[in-house]
């Protein structure tokens, strides 16, 4: 694709990315809070968020086999339709005081999520390599408007109408369906009827024999299942310790701010340092993240972790991402892309249903303390294959 061409497909791919963020924020800030309100018992009150991971973690793989078929700018646009249906859902949920219902509703918008993951995937796809760190890089950065809209839209329509909430759900129904007219608008690279495309490549075993593989895999789910487990967990601890709603909105609008401002020199810093760094840079930025969390309950400590938390994910994310797309051939494509978002957010998953129960029953000091290992773990592996790496060169 032409240079003009690449960096028109990139900024709308931002400006869907940004409406998905809108949607996934959004649901962070208010689920819990619902879930609450709803539940049988607390413990169960992260649910909801739960079934937003839960449906993004079983549609992956269908959706990259779906966009394999019938080309991205289809699955993008079918994907939009689904968060349409979701907030809907959602809205409906409120009104009828459904538990169970809000948390289908959820699950559906996570299928949009599953979708608009392939975002990062087609920007890289379609640029080229010397581009390719930068244009995952961009097209995350649409994230940033969906880390401020997000959590203000919570604020801006809470008692919009006579059930507190349930103007905010009926309004990602709108934010998705001005996604499916964007995503109507990408020029991208379709499914060929032959080619290579359409053969199977190698055995996922052999695939997975990778050490670079493992280790981008690896950076991603951790970063997202460590990110996930402290973000789902933070309106409820903020909640106990008696911070108010906008303050919690505060908090979390820094916090996606730290997930994707730095998308803007994440892919210059990868090319100038290595991907390898910038995974060891994530992982200690988090575990600096639970340091801060694990010493105190103010609203400054909360800012500070979450705010750590956002950039550290933004370099295990953006970092596994880069060096995941090292690891296949064109072929195999849809199969590593859809099982990797498959492991990351079953990863996610299991935090989210851990988040609610650990928060409010040991504390949200150790719930942090949990995240330890893995984040070390991966700091550890990031730095043996980056030292393998100065040894073979």
């Amino acid at each position: 694709m032409a240079v003009t061409s690449v960096r028109r497909s990139v900024g709308l791919l931002a400006a869907c990315q940004a409406l998905l963020l809108c949607n996934a924020v959004t649901l962070i800030a208010v689920n819990g809070l619902v879930g609450v309100r709803l539940a049988p018992t607390p413990a169960l009150a992260t649910l909801t968020i739960t079934g937003y991971v839960i449906g993004t973690a079983l549609t992956t793989i269908p959706a990259s086999q779906f966009m394999k078929r019938f080309g991205r700018r289809s699955g993008f646009m079918f994907g939009a339709g689904l968060g349409v249906l979701g907030g809907l859902a959602c809205a409906l949920a409120l009104q009828l005081e459904s538990f169970w219902l809000l948390c289908c509703g959820t699950l559906i918008a996570g299928t949009y999520n599953a979708f608009g993951l392939q975002y990062r995937f087609a920007a890289a796809d379609m640029a080229p390599a010397d581009f390719k760190a930068k244009a995952i890089s961009y097209t995350l950065a649409g994230g940033i408007a969906g880390g401020f809209i997000g959590p203000a839209l919570g604020n801006l329509t809470r008692d919009a109408m006579a059930i507190e909430f349930m103007a905010t759900y009926a309004s990602l129904s709108g934010f998705a369906l001005v996604a499916l007219l964007i995503a109507s608008r990408l020029r991208l690279a379709e499914p060929t009827t032959g080619g290579p495309q359409r053969g199977s490549g190698r055995g996922l075993l052999e695939i997975a024999g990778q050490p670079a593989l493992l280790v981008a895999v690896l950076a991603a789910a951790v970063g997202y299942g460590t990110m996930n487990l402290l973000m789902a967990a933070t309106p409820l601890a903020m909640d106990v310790c008696g911070f108010p709603f906008d303050d919690v909105a505060f908090v979390l609008q820094w916090h996606v701010l730290g997930m994707y401002a730095p998308s803007f020199f994440t892919g210059g810093l990868i090319r100038r340092f290595g991907v390898l760094r910038i995974l060891l840079t994530g992982a200690v930025l988090m575990l600096g993240c639970i340091a801060i969390a694990m010493s105190g309950l103010s609203l400054m400590h909360f800012w500070w972790a979450l705010l750590l938390l956002g950039v550290g994910w933004n370099f295990l994310y953006i970092g596994g991402t880069t060096l995941l797309t090292e690891t296949y051939r064109p072929e195999e494509r849809a199969k590593v892309q859809g099982g990797n978002d498959f492991i990351v957010f079953g990863v996610q998953a299991l935090s989210s249903v851990a988040a609610g129960a650990l928060v409010l029953g040991q504390g949200w000091a150790t719930l942090n303390t949990y995240a330890i290992p893995a984040v070390a773990l991966t700091a550890l592996v990031s730095a043996i294959l980056m030292m393998r790496a100065r040894q073979r060169a």
